[in-house]
């Protein structure tokens, strides 16, 4: 890389490009919801339907779907058709391991 791009453009030498800033500050917002936390859990342990996050969570269907949409557009979710109904399932183990990492730390303060 030569010398001028670094003096001129400090956040670019350490890959905080606009887009990965980005990336990342829409990575923490959906972190910084209880109900997708609550989800992520969830489908950490397995693949669940709408209806299954729903029950399991004791919120409405709508509400799950909404924050689903949220997190299939980070792709933090994935889902997969069997018939009329969608099976979700996480879809990035790095967050996964950082949000397990965190209720770990938060369990033992």
């Amino acid at each position: 890389m030569d010398d001028h791009l670094q003096k001129t453009d400090p956040d670019r030498q350490n890959g905080l490009d606009e887009e990965t800033l980005f990336i990342v500050s829409q990575t923490f917002k959906a972190l910084s919801d209880p109900t997708r936390i609550k989800i992520l859990n969830l489908l950490f342990e397995r693949e669940r339907s709408v209806n299954g996050i729903a029950e399991a969570l004791n919120i409405k269907q709508s509400t799950v779907s909404h924050q689903l949409r949220f997190l299939k557009n980070l792709r933090l979710v994935k889902y997969r058709r069997e018939g009329t109904t969608l099976y979700y399932s996480h879809d990035d183990d790095h967050v996964i391991n950082i949000l397990k990492q965190t209720i770990d730390h938060a369990s033992h303060q």
